[in-house]
């Protein structure tokens, strides 16, 4: 899959793709960006399983000797978990031509991924003072099913999102995701929703439209 809309190129990798390739491939782009070679990207990936650490990320939120790979991130957020079933939404915009707003650009992740899961039937929401997507269990309880972790250089946005589709939940059990440890992680598998990664993905562009900050008109374009 691979197309453009709104100037925005849409890039797809059907094979996991693993975490350095994927951050030095960021990097090349968002420097493209500006220099005014490259334009606008959002990547939809997999990696392998693996764990990453934020800028804010404390060595004592991986609670055990871990088997996984652990990389260090420059985007913002805490320790989180990365692997097959999990869909990753790299996005990258230039912010300098899209209102300069990074409160709203998270802000506008968060209810890209709302309105996907509402295509789904599950109702998604914020949580006052926690980054990412929750849903709510018959309990009551709230459980992330989506995380948001973003960098912004010179006025350009790289990382982005991950949404648990049907990733194997027990690899979060080894570190404090996200920095929280009153709530646990979930998945639409694990909420009852059968869906394929292809399913996901057609949602993700189909409602990527109704909250991404319009371009001025002089923003340039290319692929990614």
């Amino acid at each position: 899959m691979l197309h453009a809309t709104d100037g925005i190129t849409w890039r797809h990798s059907p094979e996991a793709v693993g975490y350095p390739e994927a951050l030095s491939s960021m990097e090349e782009q968002v420097g493209r960006i500006l220099d005014g070679t490259g334009g606008e990207c959002v990547w939809l990936a997999e990696h392998p399983p693996l764990y990453t650490l934020g800028t804010s990320a404390d060595q004592t939120e991986i609670l055990e000797t871990v088997k996984l790979p652990v990389y260090a991130t420059g985007r913002g957020g805490r320790v989180t978990y990365h692997g097959p079933g999990q869909r990753i939404a790299y996005v990258m915009l230039d912010l300098r031509r899209r209102g300069r707003d990074v409160r709203a650009y998270v802000s506008g992740l968060e209810s890209w991924i709302i309105a996907v899961l509402k295509d789904f039937g599950v109702r998604g929401k914020t949580l006052a003072g926690r980054i990412g997507v929750w849903v709510q269990d018959a309990s009551g309880q709230y459980a992330k099913i989506a995380a948001v972790g973003v960098r912004v250089r010179r006025g350009v946005t790289f990382h982005g999102v991950s949404l648990n589709v049907d990733p194997d939940l027990s690899h979060y059990e080894a570190i404090v995701p996200c920095g929280i440890r009153d709530a646990d992680v979930t998945s639409l598998r694990r909420v009852g929703v059968d869906a394929s990664m292809a399913e996901v993905d057609h949602a993700l562009v189909r409602r990527f439209g109704e909250w991404v900050p319009p371009r001025e008109p002089e923003a340039g374009t290319g692929s990614c």
